[in-house]
């Protein structure tokens, strides 16, 4: 490809114009697609609409394991045979400890996750809370992975002052059955839905890894584009004993799956996630030039 075509894919993305499937699945499969020009034109997005800055944010698992889903992607499930440390739900003063060390570490956000399959009413009003505390004591954004919401949890949330919700599609709607059996990808888009509603930001992004096929990857980055979502996660499979398989990835494939992403959904804040030492090792780096969190 000569140096129009990258410019193309550039151009196309900054006018906020949308790139067919033949060209987004050409960026992930295509021989003649060279990677450095690519990672070249995403930068251009990526400068265009969030400059060169690299924001950081702190996860803090609110508890481990105790799961009654079965996301096979996942150690704290109830179908996983991972060795995993369980813990219940941590103390008041631990997450406003955590939140402390976050916003002292100059975290732009902190985000607080809950494995289950979605609060009850009252682990809502806790949440929403501990949201107030932290809110009133540190200037900081909070995001909360709390699994399936209503309508109504979702504006109880937002009324406390969540910036954020945070629940990953991660993978197609087709695929999704061969990852999980105990909620369905509407279930998770209806979340989605609830929290747009609400007024609340959205985080959604995927798993790449999980035998997904390459309009598996489009469908989800289409998706993500048609939904709005603010922040995107692309998280990398880590295999563990007792879950999924390793995912025959290569360091060149996820950047081309950044890229991808970048050019779909060019102002998002796009976030390489889990397993990106593992997968992108030496090139991690160079993640940066599509991503920028």
């Amino acid at each position: 490809m000569d140096r129009t075509y990258y410019q193309n894919l550039a151009d196309t993305s900054i006018a906020g114009e949308t790139l067919s499937r033949d060209i987004a699945a050409t960026i992930l499969t295509g021989d003649h697609v060279e990677l450095f020009p690519l990672l070249n034109a995403a930068y251009e997005v990526r400068k265009n609409f969030v400059g060169k800055s690299v924001k950081i944010h702190i996860i803090n698992n609110g508890q481990n394991g105790f799961c009654p889903e079965d996301c096979q992607y996942c150690v704290q499930a109830k179908s996983s045979k991972a060795d995993i440390e369980e813990y219940p739900l941590k103390s008041d003063a631990e997450f406003l400890a955590e939140a402390k060390n976050a916003y002292e570490k100059g975290a732009y956000r902190y985000c607080m996750v809950f494995a289950g399959r979605g609060p009850s009413t009252k682990r809502t009003e806790h949440l929403a809370r501990l949201i107030r505390e932290i809110k009133s004591q540190y200037p900081i954004e909070i995001c909360v992975s709390a699994g399936l919401l209503d309508d109504e949890k979702a504006q109880t949330l937002k009324a406390a002052g969540l910036d954020r919700l945070n629940h990953n599609l991660n993978t197609s709607e087709k695929n999704y059955p061969n990852i999980c059996t105990t909620h369905t990808f509407a279930d998770r888009i209806n979340t989605l839905k609830a929290a747009r509603k609400a007024g609340i930001q959205l985080c959604s992004g995927m798993i790449l890894g999980m035998k997904e096929s390459i309009e598996d990857i489009l469908d989800v980055a289409y998706t993500l584009r048609d939904m709005k979502v603010e922040s995107i996660p692309v998280n990398l499979l880590i295999p563990i004993s007792g879950n999924m398989e390793e995912p025959n990835l290569t360091p060149e494939f996820c950047l081309r799956v950044l890229c991808l992403f970048r050019f779909l959904n060019p102002k998002a804040e796009l976030r390489i996630a889990a397993g990106r030492e593992l997968h992108l090792r030496s090139m991690e780096v160079m993640a940066l030039y599509a991503a920028n969190s």
